[in-house]
């Protein structure tokens, strides 16, 4: 098992990278997509990989490593996840907006929800 996680920023840039994962994953090699589930997403060590692989625990970690750097370049050149993350913010304050227009009928909310629906169209 990895190291205890320490602090939120781990914790946040372990999710931040099954997120990129998600997105990118199917753009790595199959060995380098083996290597980076089992470390991140299963939570495997570099020595119990290294030795499923049959392979180096400092080649496993030059493996996550590499990986990590892919994703990360992906998202700075195709920025999906940004996008996807920016979108899921957007429909949620429609949602937010159209459920006040339940509540109490205030129709001078739809030209709200029309800009976040424009808005999103400029994302996609």
């Amino acid at each position: 098992m990895h190291d205890t996680i320490s602090g939120d920023s781990k914790l946040d840039e372990l999710i931040y990278l099954s997120m990129l994962y998600d997105f990118y994953g199917d753009l790595l090699t199959d060995q380098k997509k083996k290597v980076f589930e089992d470390y991140i997403l299963n939570d495997l060590s570099l020595s119990e990989i290294a030795e499923q692989l049959n392979i180096s625990r400092q080649g496993v970690h030059d493996i996550v490593k590499r990986c990590t750097q892919e994703l990360k370049d992906y998202e700075e050149k195709l920025s999906l996840f940004r996008k996807f993350t920016k979108i899921k913010q957007m429909l949620g304050s429609i949602k937010d907006l159209c459920n006040k227009i339940s509540e109490n009928g205030d129709l001078s909310k739809l030209q709200d929800i029309e800009m976040l629906a424009d808005d999103i169209l400029k994302e996609l």
